[in-house]
């Protein structure tokens, strides 16, 4: 209470979550009554050897378990986004972002609105790098997290690149604009080599846990693109609308619903 009420801090981050039960946890955040609290619920993804397998399933859910055993009312970081997203993007193997029932594959993809989604954190990359996203690639991870459900984060380090900041700035310019929440719905239209595209939008319907793919098209939504492949949400019609390319880089790009775009920002 200290803390929070003279010191002024508004939210907690929990370390080594995995070292104590989660109901500690959970008393502690009741007790106090945060405005956020995540905790770092960091355990290795499913490899083969060297490889990183497929279903991720069991590693999410070791998240959403600790998330439960809180009670609810705290969020985690969600490694396995992390470690699905860097392997997709350094081998071009976007595939891995599509879960069996059709969902993200990460956290993200189970309870979203308890995920915090990030690239990189100061063990992770900086000056540790202990399991570091492909650098190259940064800006593909970013149109990812910030399009995606969730609660994204950025890391300080990426925002202090200038280049990248600047398109970091245009994807929550986005995100906010369209008014996506950690709820969003996504109907992820293609994932295989060399491409990744997702319609992403408000949910048409409520989900207390679990992903929605129910989007609503009376409120403005996004479509995006990862990978060198050929794509295009105006190609197949996607929500029967038309879109505008609003930001873009080197392997991704999105799009917005042209319907909610100011007269000026058509013109662009």
């Amino acid at each position: 209470h200290w803390m929070k009420t003279d010191i002024g801090f508004g939210g907690w981050r929990f370390d080594f979550v995995k070292g104590y039960a989660g109901h500690f946890t959970g008393e502690y955040v009741g007790d106090t009554m945060p405005y956020v609290s995540v905790g770092e619920h960091w355990v290795s993804c499913n490899y083969n050897h060297s490889h990183l397998e497929y279903n991720q399933d069991s590693h999410r859910q070791s998240t959403y378990d600790w998330c439960n055993s809180t009670g609810g009312n705290t969020a985690a970081f969600d490694f396995t986004t992390k470690g699905i997203l860097q392997e997709a993007v350094r081998n071009r193997e976007y595939w891995r972002l599509n879960d069996s029932q059709g969902n993200p594959a990460g956290f993200c993809g189970s309870w979203p609105t308890h995920a915090v989604t990030f690239l990189e954190n100061h063990d992770t990359g900086s000056t540790l790098q202990h399991w570091p996203f492909p650098t190259e690639r940064l800006p593909e991870g970013y149109a990812y997290i910030l399009t995606h459900p969730g609660t994204p984060t950025v890391f300080y380090d990426h925002w202090k690149d200038h280049a990248l900041q600047e398109d970091i700035q245009r994807l929550i310019d986005i995100r906010r604009r369209v008014g996506l929440k950690c709820n969003a719905a996504v109907q992820i239209q293609k994932a295989e080599d060399g491409c990744y595209a997702a319609h992403v939008g408000h949910p048409a319907v409520g989900v207390e846990r679990g992903a929605c793919k129910e989007i609503d098209m009376s409120k403005p939504s996004l479509c995006m693109k990862l990978g060198p492949a050929d794509w295009s949400p105006n190609q197949g019609r996607v929500g029967d609308t038309k879109w505008k390319v609003m930001a873009s880089g080197d392997g991704w790009a999105v799009w917005e619903n042209v319907r909610f775009l100011s007269a000026e920002q058509r013109a662009r």
